[in-house]
C-alpha cells in the first residue's frame, strides 16, 4: 500500500484544454481553411501486391491502377469511408517514387493529403510564411483537382500535399 499511495500523490499532473478557452483562439485568422484529410499516400515496390494486401486480404474497397505520367506515378485508391489510402509505385526514371523507394526498399508512408477550400490563397499566404511549395502552380493531382507539395523540411519532416476541395 505505501509504493501506490506515493505513486497516486505524486503523480504529475496533465494539463487539459479548459473548455473556458477555445481550442481555435490559437488558430490565426487566414483567407483560406484546412479541410478535411484526403488521404495517405504510400510508396511500394509492388503495387499489384500491396493492392491485393488491401482488397483479399483486408476486404476494402480498392481502384484500379491508374498512370499518372504528370506525377510521374501510378496510383491505386483505397477506400475507408472517412479517408483513403493512396498506394504509389514509380512511372518512369524520374519519378520522385522511384527515388523514395531506393532510400525506402520496402515502401512506407510518402505524404498526407489535406483538402483546402482556396489553394491559391493558400499558397500566397504560405509563401509569405516562409513554407517553400516545390511547383511555381498547382498541377492536377489524382483527382483532377489542383493540388501543391509543401516542402518537408518546413512542415516538420512530413510531404504534404494540399488539394482544392
Amino acid at each position: 500500500s505505501g509504493l501506490l499511495s506515493r505513486l497516486q500523490t505524486s503523480a504529475p499532473t496533465v494539463p487539459t484544454l479548459s473548455s473556458s478557452k477555445s481550442f481555435s483562439q490559437n488558430i490565426p485568422n487566414c483567407l483560406w481553411k484546412l479541410g478535411r484529410l484526403n488521404h495517405v499516400a504510400i510508396a511500394v515496390p509492388d503495387l499489384e501486391k500491396a493492392q491485393s494486401l488491401y482488397k483479399d486480404v483486408l476486404g476494402a474497397q480498392v481502384s484500379e491502377i491508374v498512370a499518372l505520367p504528370e506525377h510521374g506515378v501510378y496510383t491505386v485508391f483505397v477506400e475507408l469511408g472517412n479517408t483513403k489510402l493512396e498506394l504509389l509505385h514509380p512511372l518512369g526514371e524520374k519519378s520522385p517514387i522511384a527515388s523514395f523507394l531506393q532510400k525506402n526498399k520496402t515502401g512506407g508512408m510518402h505524404h498526407i493529403c489535406i483538402e483546402v477550400d482556396d489553394i491559391k490563397a493558400a499558397m500566397t499566404e504560405l509563401k509569405e510564411k516562409k513554407i517553400r511549395i516545390l511547383s511555381e502552380e498547382p498541377k492536377i493531382g489524382a483527382h483532377g483537382k489542383p493540388v501543391i507539395f509543401l516542402h518537408p523540411k518546413d512542415c516538420h519532416g512530413v510531404l504534404v500535399e494540399l488539394e482544392q476541395a
